[in-house]
């Protein structure tokens, strides 16, 4: 099987934990149940989507992390736990790898899609800032360097909802099933 082919597969399905408005820079971080996704503008209620609707949207509209990094953060801070709402991002994701939706080639788009309607595209790392050192103690931007998510355009307008599915599908559509779907 080919390189090409492997990207298009993907174990399965995973489910939306959390869905984090920041409503302002230096405001705190909320938790919602339910929120619309804004092609070239973000998440309703959020920060990202006060600025002015760009054509082709921007690569940080939404961002997003992978609710498994959660426990590593936390042990590598030496925390319990850590609160999702301190790092700012807006989905967390549980049961699915992130760094999967971003394919390799051009021509062979992956897309994240997330309950009904809401289709995004993975754009790339969401680096740490200098705000995780200050709000998480010495040695929190080394610890987000690689596990601070991901960035995401809004491709298709839509509610999404704490508990949604999400999963993985390449631009086409086209996706070999995966054993949960």
């Amino acid at each position: 099987m080919d390189l090409r082919h492997l990207v298009t597969r993907f174990a399965g399905d995973g489910v939306l934990q959390a869905i984090v408005l920041r409503p302002g820079r230096e405001l705190p971080a909320h938790a919602v149940e339910r929120a619309r996704a804004i092609p070239g503008r973000g998440l309703d209620g959020d920060r990202s989507a006060l600025r002015a609707r760009r054509p082709g949207g921007s690569k940080r509209e939404v961002t997003l992390l992978q609710a498994e990094h959660l426990p590593l953060i936390a042990a590598w801070l030496r925390r319990d736990a850590i609160d999702p709402l301190l790092l700012r991002r807006n989905l967390i994701v549980a049961g699915l790898n992130l760094l999967s939706a971003r394919s390799p080639w051009r021509d062979t788009p992956v897309v994240l899609h997330i309950g009904e309607a809401v289709v995004l595209e993975i754009t790339g790392p969401c680096d740490p800032c200098s705000k995780m050192e200050r709000d998480l103690g010495p040695g929190a931007y080394n610890v987000l360097r690689g596990h601070g998510g991901v960035t995401a355009r809004v491709l298709v307008e839509g509610m999404i909802t704490v508990g949604d599915r999400v999963w993985l599908a390449t631009g086409n559509g086209q996706v070999e099933p995966s054993p949960s779907g």
